[in-house]
């Protein structure tokens, strides 16, 4: 089997090893912890596709690097540039943002999470993954958007309630609270709760036990269990994307008036 495909050496912010088709991948910026922008999700819709294209992988391990999962802590300042895009920019936003979801949804292969900490950004990502094992320092929040006066239309809106629960998931994008690891796994947002230097070690050791099963059953699994995260995506993300496109389009039509 192929140890190094050329998409492993593609990727600025992403680092890729495997061994015995367990792919570890570590998403990252500059060799720290990951600061989520318009790059990084351009560059994880290509990666989550060759991820899925590539039939050596049999298990995936997903984590960050440092002390923190995903970030930085949005703010209102970084959330201006949102209405200041041309029509062909919203559209690539709509598909780009569609691509993300549905891409890492398309990994035909189990997933599992090594939260090594907080997730501000985007932490449907992790809490998409099959296993979520997550570190004592991590947490869970959407920073960047209603508490920024963006609407969470990008998949959160469809994520977090369906995990949470509706109400417990609505209040979760409505306030930006945090959660914690250890209340994480009470509401079963994660599997189990460790030291953050022995998170990764963990994962490996449940990615080996998973891989010791056959690849018809390592595939079809992994498809019957995320089917309907598929059915519920594809039913309202692109309406949310829309919504959350309407509503910056217009901040940005009253600032001309």
């Amino acid at each position: 089997m192929s140890t190094n495909p050329d998409y492993f050496s593609a990727f600025s912010r992403a680092k890729l090893r495997r061994e015995d088709g367990i792919i570890e991948v570590t998403l990252h910026t500059d060799g720290g912890p990951l600061q989520w922008k318009t790059a990084a999700h351009r560059e994880y819709e290509r990666l989550f596709h060759a991820i899925a294209k590539d039939r050596d992988n049999r298990v995936v391990i997903l984590t960050g690097c440092g002390p923190d999962f995903s970030g930085p802590e949005a703010s209102t300042v970084g959330s201006n540039h949102l209405g200041k895009r041309t029509f062909d920019e919203w559209d690539e936003f709509r598909s780009g943002g569609k691509d993300l979801l549905m891409n890492l949804l398309d990994i035909e292969v189990p997933i599992v999470a090594a939260v090594n900490g907080p997730a501000r950004r985007h932490a449907e990502i992790p809490l998409l993954s099959d296993i979520v094992l997550a570190s004592e320092t991590a947490l869970f929040q959407d920073s960047a958007h209603f508490v920024n006066d963006v609407v969470p239309g990008d998949g959160m809106h469809v994520i977090m309630p369906l995990l949470l629960g509706l109400n417990r998931g609505r209040h979760f994008l409505y306030t930006g609270r945090e959660i914690h690891a250890h209340e994480a796994h009470a509401l079963g947002l994660v599997a189990e709760v460790l030291p953050q230097d022995q998170v990764l070690e963990r994962a490996w050791a449940v990615a080996r036990e998973l891989a010791k099963h056959r690849d018809v059953v390592l595939k079809n699994t992994r498809l019957a269990v995320t089917q309907l995260l598929k059915i519920q995506l594809l039913d309202v993300l692109e309406y949310g994307l829309n919504l959350e496109a309407l509503a910056a389009i217009s901040a940005q039509e009253s600032e001309l008036r």
